[in-house]
């Protein structure tokens, strides 16, 4: 009997395709059949991955006539770096990867965006597909073609937009998944529960985890295709992540993305209720699905030492940093924030 998924078209500056549901993975090398010819195949992945998916994966690839090759690095957000960046850039040149040749990133959001970072660059831009194995990766990172690095000073400063080719959620993945890693990716779906009202009362009613994924992907999905390039409307998914990305840096990557957004939400939450964006109880109630999706948690920096590192968000323009506020569940707004009353304006 035919595997049942659920597929999700992406209309960017490269149409693709997000194909939700269960064991996928046997099937990579039938879903990349069509949109390339017999080839070869870079995949990148990280050593806890590679034990658990990347044999599957390989033989699905070789059983479509694909030439695989594969570069493995060390887990963890300490790897996404320029100098990871350029081994990988020389292992494809060693194996003479041309244009017409491609990459699959398998892993979480690490491994996605270095690999991305890696597409966008290899010799102006060669395909490259996605398979993200983490919750995070599944409901954000793989779908919308932002790619980077890491540099000491901050993270993602070093970027491009590059659409996947193909993006394969198999969601069997997430049963390996630490509880940890897990809630990391949670994290991340309180941010678009506040972002969007069909996502949050789903999370509200207890929706199906597959339900919950392919409906954050929808919901970037729209958000992409009215504003690929970050202009004006993508930059609501920035929800909490200018003071997540200080705490991110504070601890030197040991408190991961998701945990570090929730705890940005949080941030976020009680400086919108302080200038009245919102009411108490929809401060509580927003409060209540953050709890929900992460637990209780709090962050272990003081709010000066938090933003002294987030001035070097990407979303800085000179003088102003664009905050991310809520006005109300689905009503999320820009707002620009001198820098030097930034600590004045969050702070509570």
């Amino acid at each position: 009997m035919a595997k049942i998924f659920n597929t999700i078209e992406v209309n960017a500056s490269e149409n693709y395709q997000v194909i939700v549901g269960e064991n996928l993975l046997e099937k990579v090398g039938e879903f990349l059949s069509p949109l390339l010819s017999p080839c070869k195949i870079a995949v990148i992945t990280d050593d806890i991955v590679d034990g658990l998916y990347a044999k599957q994966v390989i033989n699905s690839l070789e059983n479509s006539g694909f030439q695989v090759f594969k570069f493995v690095f060390k887990k963890g957000e300490e790897s996404k770096n320029l100098s990871t960046y350029g081994k990988i850039l020389s292992f494809l040149a060693c194996h003479e990867f041309s244009r017409t040749d491609g990459i699959v990133a398998l892993g979480g959001g690490v491994v996605g965006d270095l690999s991305g970072f890696v597409a966008a660059t290899f010799l102006r831009g060669i395909k490259y597909i996605q398979i993200p194995t983490t919750l995070l990766a599944q409901i954000d990172s793989s779908v919308g073609g932002k790619t980077a690095v890491d540099l000491p000073e901050g993270k993602n400063l070093v970027g491009a937009f590059k659409q996947p080719s193909l993006v394969v959620c198999d969601v069997k993945t997430l049963s390996t998944l630490t509880p940890e890693i897990f809630t990391d990716g949670m994290g991340e779906m309180a941010k678009y529960a506040l972002l969007d009202k069909e996502i949050y009362t789903l999370l509200s009613n207890n929706a199906p985890l597959e339900s919950l994924i392919s409906a954050c992907i929808d919901y970037k999905r729209k958000v992409v295709e009215e504003d690929e390039f970050e202009s004006g409307l993508r930059k609501l998914l920035n929800l909490g992540h200018t003071p997540a990305h200080g705490i991110e840096n504070l601890s030197g990557y040991t408190i991961p993305h998701g945990k570090a957004v929730a705890m940005g939400l949080d941030i976020i939450l009680s400086a919108s209720k302080k200038h009245n964006l919102i009411t108490d109880k929809d401060f509580e109630d927003m409060q209540e699905v953050v709890k929900k999706c992460v637990g209780k948690i709090s962050c272990p920096f003081s709010l000066e030492e938090t933003l002294g590192h987030a001035v070097n968000d990407k979303k800085r323009s000179g003088d102003f940093i664009t905050l991310i506020m809520v006005f109300g569940i689905g009503d999320c707004r820009p707002v620009k924030v001198e820098i030097n009353k930034l600590k004045e304006y969050l702070g509570y």
